[in-house]
């Protein structure tokens, strides 16, 4: 195990207090879970939100210019403590530094280590921090190497892209420290990605996919729920395309049976699933295994099939027309829970209009839209006909404001409906914020529940007394209302 005493022929740092930051998705909250395990268990005191701390860590996200932009600032914040003495160490983990580490030095020359996102065991070496001079020398990384500044004593290190680093050890995510509330959680079932949108930075960051073996997930699955899990949902950069680069034939669909067997979860909800790699099979696990929540988030994109072959997505809209309709038709009660990409280059306003169209005729459960961000080193960025920002944000406000329309009307429309409903936090003011089955945790709507006294991760039936905006309003049954019938 990872030890907080420095390496043979350093000079020892003694237990230093660590505060951590952790910035972007599901996947990289995974990652600072990981890392703050690694931490804890060796010894390293982790305090918590405006403690004081001898060292500062940011797990970052790369994969947007604008998730970019919010790691600099919180950087330049922690280096502005580092520079009053507040802290001693500024240490910089993730997506970030696995697209652009020597970047990162330059724009916050008082960043003191970098942790690759496959060199997550390093972690404690880089908050300890060595003595040792490295000027001049350079770090390997993917595609050429870099040179580091020469103008004060640094530790650096970076991630590499290569099927060892995404083995062993480092392939598992047991032992977490988790940052979710104790009832629900993220488990991870692979690394990477083999899928080529040509508007995606994850393969060049995180690498090609790398499947955890069935045992591992298991493992881990049960660790979460003896810590009090029971709502774990599935998460990886493809998560339909499991078990294809580990020979295990069963695929998703036979992880989600496996998955099913296990006492204690109560919700596993599949995320991040790709629609060219959806299954018969994968819909009749789903529908078939009580276990698994009948809710699906398929990030879609776009619909335009001329759109979708420049995303280079690998599905037509004739395809995901037939693939939404089994899922529907074979999944009663499914959410179905989807992203779009809107201003894709060369996207017209009649792919435009083909999109708002489809969007209000299908009905999703559940919507987001990003706009399109021009990411150096993507096929995309390379494109011709960018659409105008201005445009842009046009079209993504009227998109949103069809699904909008949708969803406030499928809330009011749940009025008199009597469903079960997780308890997701605290009361405050006898209303407690709860999700059911067909609501994700930090993406989707929330049911408030009026009445009662609970503790996060119950189980309560309500029925539904009205809704505001895209949330639900409900009372317990047991609050003396009539069943309806």
């Amino acid at each position: 195990m990872a030890s907080c005493e420095s390496p043979p022929g350093v000079q020892r740092v003694p237990k230093p207090t660590v505060s951590f930051v952790s910035l972007g998705c599901p996947k990289n909250l995974v990652d600072s879970e990981k890392m703050l395990g690694l931490l804890a268990e060796s010894g390293c005191a982790v305090v918590g939100d405006g403690g004081a701390a001898d060292v500062v860590v940011v797990n970052t996200c790369g994969f947007l210019s604008a998730s970019r932009d919010e790691a600099i600032e919180v950087l330049q914040d922690a280096a502005a403590q580092k520079r009053s003495g507040e802290i001693k160490r500024l240490v910089v983990a993730g997506c970030l530094v696995q697209r652009d580490g020597q970047g990162l030095i330059e724009a916050v020359p008082e960043i003191d280590a970098l942790v690759g996102v496959n060199n997550r065991a390093d972690i404690v070496r880089a908050v300890v921090g060595e003595k040792r001079k490295t000027r001049g020398t350079k770090t390997r990384r993917h595609g050429g190497t870099q040179k580091k500044s020469a103008d004060a004593p640094r530790t650096v290190f970076l991630g590499e892209y290569h099927a060892a680093s995404w083995a062993g050890d480092n392939k598992s995510d047991r032992a977490r420290l988790r940052l979710t509330p104790s009832h629900y959680a993220y488990l991870r079932m692979s690394e990477g990605c083999n899928q080529k949108c040509t508007f995606c930075t994850i393969p060049s960051i995180r690498g090609p996919m790398h499947c955890k073996p069935v045992d591992e997930i298991m493992a881990e699955a049960r660790e979460l729920i003896a810590d009090g899990a029971v709502e774990i949902n599935l998460i990886g950069q493809d998560t339909t395309s499991y078990g294809q680069d580990i020979g295990y034939e069963p695929g998703l669909s036979g992880l989600l049976r496996e998955l099913n067997t296990l006492d204690g979860a109560k919700w596993i909800r599949l995320m991040y699933a790709y629609p060219s790699d959806f299954t018969d099979e994968m819909i009749d696990a789903i529908a078939e295994n009580h276990r698994i929540a009948k809710y699906i988030d398929i990030p879609l994109q776009h619909i335009s099939d001329r759109v979708l072959k420049a995303m280079y997505r690998r599905v037509t809209r004739k395809q995901t027309e037939t693939l939404l309709s089994k899922l529907r038709r074979r999944i009663p009660g499914v959410a179905i829970r989807t992203t779009f990409i809107s201003g894709f280059p060369g996207e017209t306003d009649a792919d435009h209009a083909e999109l708002c169209a489809f969007v209000r005729d299908f009905g999703f459960d559940a919507m987001g839209v990003f706009p399109y961000s021009s990411e150096p080193g993507t096929p995309a960025h390379q494109m011709k006909n960018p659409v105008p920002a201005a445009t842009i944000t046009a079209r993504v406000d009227e998109l949103m404001a069809i699904q909008q329309e949708a969803a406030f009307a499928r809330a009011a429309a749940m009025k008199g409906r009597r469903i079960e409903v997780m308890i997701d936090g605290f009361g405050r003011n006898g209303v407690y914020p709860a999700r059911h089955q067909g609501q994700a945790p930090e993406v989707d709507s929330t049911v408030q529940v009026e009445g009662g006294e609970y503790d996060p991760g119950a189980f309560v039936t309500v029925r539904v007394t009205g809704s505001t905006g895209y949330d639900l309003r409900a009372r317990p049954v047991t609050q003396g209302l009539p069943v309806l019938h």
